[in-house]
C-alpha cells in the first residue's frame, strides 16, 4: 500500500507558522532544531509546500507541544512513538523525538547550523543528518525516490557521501538510492575515491 501524498501548503502559511513556532520555542528555551525539507530548503534545496519538522530531545517534547499548544496550535498525540504533531490552521508541525536511525542528544544538537531563514535565524539540522533519517525512512511500501534525488542534485556538493552511506549502512533501500545517484552523476563513487584531490569531510571538520 503506498502512503498518501502529503497535503501542500501556500508558502506564506508555512512561513508564518515557521515563526510562530520559532518564537514560541525560543521564548520557552526549550532547544530544537528545523529539520525535514524544510531544512534541506534553507541550504539551496527545492522549496517545500509540506508540513515542518522541529526535532526536540525525548525529555522535551512533551513541554514543546504543550508551548506550541500555549501559543495557540492544536496538539496532537499520535499512536506512533517517536513523534507529537501540533496544528496551526491546516499547517502541521510535527515535533520529532525519536528520528529514524539518530538519538537526538546534545552532540546531534551540536552538529547543528544556525542558519537565515525567511528572515530569522534557526538552529537547522545539519544536511547529513536529515538526509540520513530520509534515507532510513525508506521502506519497501514507501520507495518514490523522486524527492530525495532532487534534493540531493540541489545540494550534492554540500552531501558527505562517504559519511552519508556509513550512517546508513544496511538499508537495501539507502545503498539503492546511492547507486541511482552514482548512475545519474549525481553522487561520486563512494565506496572508492576516485580524485586524490577530494577530501571527505566529516560533521566535525565542518564545525571547524
Amino acid at each position: 500500500m503506498v502512503s498518501a501524498p502529503e497535503p501542500e501548503h501556500p508558502f506564506e502559511s508555512l512561513e508564518a507558522t515557521l515563526k510562530k513556532a520559532v518564537a514560541a520555542l525560543r521564548e520557552s528555551g526549550i532547544p530544537f532544531l528545523l529539520g525535514g525539507s524544510l531544512a534541506v530548503w534553507a541550504r539551496g534545496g527545492p522549496e517545500t509546500r509540506h508540513d515542518l519538522d522541529f526535532v526536540v530531545k525525548p525529555e522535551d517534547a512533551e513541554r514543546a507541544l504543550t508551548v506550541l499548544e500555549e501559543a495557540g496550535m492544536r496538539a496532537e498525540k499520535p499512536p506512533e512513538e517517536w513523534l507529537f504533531k501540533a496544528w496551526d490552521g491546516d499547517v502541521l508541525i510535527d515535533v520529532i523525538f525519536h528520528p529514524r536511525g539518530l538519538e537526538v542528544t546534545d552532540e546531534l544538537m551540536e552538529r547543528r547550523e544556525m542558519l537565515h531563514v525567511l528572515g530569522i535565524s534557526i538552529p537547522v539540522m545539519s544536511l547529513d543528518d536529515v538526509l540520513a533519517t530520509k534515507l532510513l525512512a525508506l521502506h519497501e511500501h514507501e520507495l518514490d525516490y523522486t524527492p530525495l534525488v532532487g534534493i540531493a542534485r540541489a545540494v550534492r556538493e554540500q552531501i558527505d557521501w562517504r559519511y552519508l552511506r556509513e550512517r546508513t549502512e544496511g538499508s537495501p533501500y539507502a545503498a539503492a538510492f546511492f547507486a541511482l545517484c552514482e548512475e545519474l552523476g549525481i553522487a561520486s563513487d563512494t565506496h572508492a575515491q576516485r580524485g586524490a584531490d577530494v577530501r571527505v569531510l566529516t560533521p566535525r571538520d565542518r564545525r571547524g
